[in-house]
This record gives C-alpha cells, structure tokens and sequence, in this order.
C-alpha cells in the first residue's frame, strides 16, 4: 500500500517571524565580522520575512541598516529607497524611535553626498521626534560630530562625541562606545593632543578586541600609527600598520589596505628608506586605482610626492601634487573626507614647499643671488596684495617667484657666475633662461598659470625685454609683478662688479626706466616696496 503524500506545510505567520529575528540577528554579526555582502543578503532577508506578519519593527529596521550598507557600497538608488521604506513602516505605525532611526540614516547620507544644510536639518528633526532612546540620541550626537568635522569645527566635534560616549555607556552599548573612543581619538590627533589619542585608541581597540571587532582593531592600530608617526615613534608606526594591514587582508577590505599602505610608505620614507617607501606609496596609489577611492589616491600621491622631494626629484614631485590637487577638487566633503579644505590647504603647503627648495636649489652655488627667489616670493606677493589680487593669484605669483629663474641650470657655470659684465654672445645665452625654464616644466601642469611668469618675466611693456618682445597687455600681469621686483632685487643685492644699491638709489635708478611696467604695477611697487623691504632686511 502506498503511503499517502503528506500535508504541505504552511509557513505560519509566526515562523516567518522568528526566520525574520533570526536572519536579522546573522545580518548583525555579519557586519560586525566586515562580512557586507553577507550581512546586506541577511537583512533583506529579514526583512522579506517580516513583511506582512506584523513584524513591522524587524522590517524597518533590517530596511534601515541595509541603507547603509547600500550605502557603503555606492549604491544611492537601492540605499534610499530602502531608507525610505524604513521611515515609511515607522510612520505609518506611529513608532518615532524607529522613525528617528530612520530620518538618522537619511541624514548620515545627506552628509557624506556633501549636502552639510540638509544633513543638520534632518539631523535635528530626528532628535525633535519623540523621545529617541539614550542610544539613538548617542548615535545622533555622533553623527553630528562627524558634521562638525566635516566643517573643520573641532572643538565643537569633540564635545558631540564626548556626549555621544556618556549617553552609550549608559546605555551600556560597548559597540558604541568603541566607535566614540575611536573618534574622540582621531580628532585629539587633528588638535595634536597626543596623549588624549594614544588614550582613546587604547580604549576602543580594546573594547573591538573583547567584542571580536576586526575590523574596528584594524581602524585603530592605523589610525594610531599616524599618532606614532607624528611623534617619530616610527618602530611603533610601522607594527601598529603592519597588523592593521593583516586585519583588513583578512577581511578583504581593500580601501583600508589602500590606506596601510600608505602609512607603512610614511614610516619608511621618515626612516631613511626610500626604496621601501616607494614599493609601499606605489602599492597604495595601484589599489586606490583600481578600486576609484578618489581620496586615498590623493592622499597616497602626496606622500610620494614628499619622498620625491627629498630625494630631488622634484619634477616627478610637482606632476604627483598636480595630480593630488585635481584629485581634491572632485571631492565633494563627504563622511570620509573630514574636512576637505583642510586637505588641500596642507597639499597646496607642500606644493609650495616643493616649489621652494627646487628655487633655493637653483641658487645655492651662487653666492650673490642666493636667498633671490624668497626675497622676490615676500616682495611680490606684496604688490599683488596692494593690486588687489584674489588669493589664487597671489599664490600663482608666490610660486611664480620660486621657479622664475629655473631655467638658469642650464646657463653654463662660467657665465652665470661670471665676475664682470658679460660679453654679447654671453647675455644671449642668458637670454635663453626664461625658454629653458618652460621646457624643464614641460611636462609638469600646475593648478595655477606658473608657466606665462616663468616665460616673460623678463618682458618689457615697451617692447624691449626678452624672449618675445611682448608690448605692454600682452604681457601677463603677474609676469610683470615678478618683473619689477626681479629688477629691485638685482639692484639691491651685491654682485662681483658693484655693491649692492641702497633702496633710496635702486628706487630712483627705476624711475627712470618705469616705462618697463604697466603703471598700475609700478605705482603698487613703489607703494609696498619701503615697508617691505625692511623687514626683509
């Protein structure tokens, strides 16, 4: 006798319900283990599970966290509608805790598109909503210190996360606190106060240790290297980096391993070892590549661009910083970014810097011209203030003054250094200075118009100057600034033939050949030149 078949079973309400708890609670643990892709599949699970059993709670909130794992992952479509379900759930069931959870994301996301007002406005509707829980309101406090990050405020971000720390220790949340300390710690390390960091990375990373947070102890380790770094505690640095580096292999988080590369290229360029360091910086530049973190490519380039530095390789220095400084510009401040303009402030620092030393370079086996260039940088950049040139000018004529003469390495050493006057074929040679000076940068772009100064600086509003025989407008205006101060300096600093000019002679000497600048320029030189010339002096 065959055996009837048996009753399908039913999947009851109630057991869809604990299947939706149950993925709800792996998509937790998958997340915390790094593991995304595992975790996003879990908590869209969960939440197809609770859907019509009047779990509406597990929904909301697996839709709210797989928002910002979509997040995460650049996926904005999937990241908001998700979001928006969430809210939706929570609204529609009268339940502002989840509500808060979910206008909390929304925000978080606003941020990190770098849209800063819509991010404060919803984050102040989600804690105007109801009454959140102490922990939610620790989660909003944080997220409002990111913000003000963001903005630069650290002062202000720093008090956000202490709040953020005391509302999740009395929730008795360890996870949270760790992510507080972790954050408290980064921004004692932007203020520079490094015995707080050493202190609130300690502490983090040893609540991610007892939680079994890999990914957390990695964040930290690194983090805490460039503490170690800054205070030349390199040996440290570099074990703190390496582990970190194994943690984020481990789990496959590349961008992170972008970002310990670069870190061990640090030690190893501070420590004297620049072939390491450049294996290292180069890793870090491939990874960021290949995986688009615009962020990590520049920081990474900027760093290659310092080694570069001190090893004189300053051509292949500039191009790094040219292409950091693009790189920067196409970010948008984002959550990752803490503080963007701060960023480029510190490249546009080592742009200089580099710039500097290349000039310096140039002038240091002539003892008559040496400290020309920064003494022509100070002089400019005060007749461009009085013109009332805006601050991208001005450092196009700051740099401008460090390279102007840059093509004098390839005038033979005997003419340059020549005492006497020059023969004709000799300041023919010389002439060339200003071509050479371009074709050495060939290759080289520059955020700011560089290249115009280095070429026609030499050129005279009459048409007399040298290498094109501009007139008048057609040179560049910064070109002339460099120009004129150029002339003011020769005239003043001693040379094997005379001594040096006092300022009252050198200024009536140029008087008689003002018709070499525009008026303006002149008229703004000799206003700014007195004071300015004594406290170069």
């Amino acid at each position: 006798m065959t055996p009837s078949s048996a009753p399908p079973v039913r999947k009851t309400p109630l057991s869809k319900a604990f299947k939706a708890a149950d993925h709800l609670h792996a998509a937790r643990q998958h997340e915390r283990a790094g593991c995304v892709a595992e975790a996003l599949e879990a908590y869209h699970r969960a939440a197809d599970e609770a859907s019509g059993t009047g779990e509406w709670a597990i929904e909301a909130e697996a839709l709210r966290r797989a928002a910002v794992l979509h997040h995460h992952r650049n996926e904005a479509d999937q990241a908001r509608a998700a979001c928006n379900r969430s809210l939706s759930i929570a609204t529609q069931n009268g339940d502002d805790e989840l509500a808060a959870e979910a206008l909390n994301v929304r925000a978080g996301i606003a941020m990190e598109r770098g849209d800063l007002e819509s991010a404060q406005a919803v984050f102040t509707e989600a804690l105007a909503l109801g009454n959140p829980t102490g922990e939610l309101r620790g989660r909003i406090e944080q997220n409002l210190g990111i913000l003000a990050n963001v903005r630069g405020n650290l002062d202000e971000a720093r008090a956000h996360y202490q709040r953020s720390l005391e509302l999740h220790q009395q929730a008795g949340n360890e996870y949270r606190c760790a992510l507080a300390f972790h954050n408290l710690g980064m921004v004692s390390a932007d203020q520079k106060d490094w015995v707080e960091a050493d202190r609130y990375y300690d502490e983090s990373r040893a609540i991610a240790e007892k939680l079994g947070d890999m990914h957390l102890q990695g964040l930290c380790l690194l983090n805490h290297a460039e503490v170690h770094i800054a205070r030349q505690q390199f040996e440290q640095a570099r074990r703190g980096a390496e582990s970190a580096l194994s943690l984020f292999d481990q789990l496959g988080a590349v961008l992170d391993k972008t970002d310990a590369y670069r870190v061990i290229g640090v030690v190893y360029r501070e420590t004297g070892k620049p072939a390491l360091a450049e294996s290292r910086l180069k890793s870090a530049i491939d990874l960021a590549v290949a995986n688009k973190s615009v962020l990590c490519e520049a920081e990474a380039s900027r760093e290659l661009a310092i080694l570069y530095q001190g090893l004189g390789r300053n051509q292949e220095a500039l191009r790094l910083l040219n292409a950091a400084h693009g790189l920067f510009q196409r970010l948008d401040a984002r959550v990752d970014l803490i503080d963007v303009s701060r960023k480029v402030v510190n490249l546009e620092g080592t742009f200089l810097s580099v710039v500097r030393d290349w000039g310096q370079s140039i002038e240091s086996s002539d003892t008559y011209t040496y400290g020309h260039c920064e003494r022509v940088a100070l002089y400019a950049e005060s007749v461009a203030r009085v013109l009332g040139l805006d601050d991208i000018q001005i450092t196009t004529v700051r740099l401008g003054a460090y390279l102007h003469d840059l093509g004098k390495i390839k005038v033979p050493h005997e003419v340059l250094n020549k005492p006497g006057r020059l023969t004709d074929d000799e300041f023919e040679i010389i002439k060339m200075h200003p071509i050479w000076g371009v074709e050495l940068l060939e290759s080289v772009e520059f955020p700011w118009d560089i290249k115009p100064i280095i070429r026609w600086h030499h050129e005279r509003a009459d048409g007399t100057g040298y290498p094109d025989r501009l007139r008048g407008d057609e040179i560049p205006l910064n070109a002339q600034i460099i120009g004129i101060v150029d002339v003011y300096d020769a005239l003043t600093t001693t040379r094997s033939y005379r001594p040096a000019l006092t300022l009252e002679v050198a200024l009536a000497e140029m008087q008689k050949m003002r018709h070499h600048w525009r008026e303006d320029v002149y008229e703004a030189f000799t206003r700014s030149i007195v004071e300015v010339a004594q406290q170069a002096a």
